[in-house]
């Protein structure tokens, strides 16, 4: 399989992820990196040994075939769109757009040039999540009728130094985690109806208590407590939370209740941790997770040991390209998501149910044969190195 060479335009905090994981996959080469900060930009490119250009720069460059679009989300459309404009094939963090008329945007610019587009989240191809997909595929646990998703806790101005966009039209709750527990759902129940939903705010202003700005106040102009009910084509109602509102709570990640039994999963936002399930008799069991490559833990964090493999659905497109096969992180898969999205941010605001206008199908599962194929020779050899640095 051939390397594909990678450019990143953005080099804030989750440049570190990408650029600290993509020496695991064995299609992937990393050639340049790129900010409007050209500091910024040189800072991780003396970190990881790779270049340092210019946006204009790497979206000229021959020797870049993929380009990671790592600014901030309301930067998402036009950068991926200056991608596309320059011949690139695209691949966005999450959400890839805010709202569905860039989404399509970006699919008639794709459709044109012959290119890709890709988005986070991937990690719907960790190990535990797949090893679920496997369970409800097979019918372990019968049809899935409904469910609970809880994405609860007090926002991002406790640790991030700059929270500002997160409670900003374009930030809060949904926009910024649900991408992780909607387009997990939609790999596991298919695409999504209807929504509707209720929406609030606590506070119309936060007060920031990291450092360097503590003691700060900032606005908050979207909703930060959002409710949603969501029906499924399949048939399942799934009853999502979204909150920046709560101090405590004892909400599992994601519940999934079938016609034979139950599924406890772990946070949709890390590729592995303990799956759970029940059957008849209503006695909720571990469930021995299959050695997956992408559930096993390769990254110290703290305390905690954790599966980390972003990037996988990067790597997964990059051999799709050259395979000729659909990407599992889509674009038709993430703009359904951004529907759902943006139908449930709708529905708070108008009070009424909102039926989605896109759909897509379910992206491929990824058995452990497949994602062992993804990773370089070498990648327990990094994995280890990974572990060991951040320690």
């Amino acid at each position: 399989m051939k390397k594909l060479g990678i450019g990143i335009i953005g080099c804030g905090n989750i440049s570190t992820t990408y650029l600290g994981l993509a020496p695991l996959f064995r299609s992937l080469s990393v050639k340049a990196v790129a900010d409007v900060s050209m500091a910024a930009a040189q800072k991780r490119a003396a970190e990881y040994g790779v270049e340092v250009a210019s946006v204009d720069d790497l979206l000229a460059r021959k020797d870049i075939d993929i380009v990671i679009n790592l600014t901030v989300p309301a930067a998402h459309y036009d950068v991926t769109k200056s991608i596309l404009e320059a011949g690139k094939h695209a691949y966005s963090e999450k959400p890839y757009v805010l709202t569905l008329a860039e989404g399509k945007a970006l699919r008639t610019l794709a459709a044109k040039k012959g290119l890709r587009v890709g988005s986070a989240p991937d990690t719907f191809l960790g190990g535990t999540h797949q090893m679920a997909r496997a369970m409800l595929d097979s019918g372990k646990v019968g049809t899935i009728t409904a469910g609970t998703c809880a994405i609860m806790g007090h926002g991002m101005e406790h640790w991030h130094p700059n929270p500002d966009f997160f409670f900003l039209p374009g930030g809060g709750p949904v926009l910024d985690m649900g991408p992780y527990y909607i387009t997990n759902l939609v790999q596991l129940l298919g695409p999504v109806e209807r929504v509707a939903a209720l929406a609030t705010s606590a506070t119309p202003t936060r007060t920031i208590s990291s450092q360097p700005r503590a003691g700060e106040d900032i606005p908050v102009k979207t909703p930060t407590n959002i409710h949603a009910l969501l029906h499924f084509v399949s048939g399942a109602t799934i009853n999502f939370s979204a909150s920046w509102d709560v101090w405590a709570h004892r909400h599992g990640h994601m519940e999934l209740y079938g016609t034979e039994g139950a599924l406890f999963l772990p946070d949709p936002n890390f590729f592995g941790g303990t799956l759970e399930r029940a059957g008849r008799d209503g006695k909720i069991k571990p469930v021995p997770v299959w050695k997956h490559p992408f559930g096993q833990d390769n990254q110290k964090h703290g305390t905690r040991l954790l599966a980390n493999y972003r990037t996988a659905g990067l790597a997964d497109m990059a051999e799709a390209i050259q395979d000729g096969r659909p990407h599992r992180c889509s674009l038709e898969l993430a703009t359904h998501v951004v529907d759902i999205m943006t139908g449930i941010l709708r529905s708070g605001e108008t009070s009424s149910f909102v039926k989605m206008t896109t759909g897509c199908e379910r992206p491929a599962a990824l058995s452990p044969a497949e994602a062992r194929k993804l990773l370089a020779k070498d990648a327990d050899a990094l994995k280890a190195g990974s572990a060991a640095r951040r320690s």
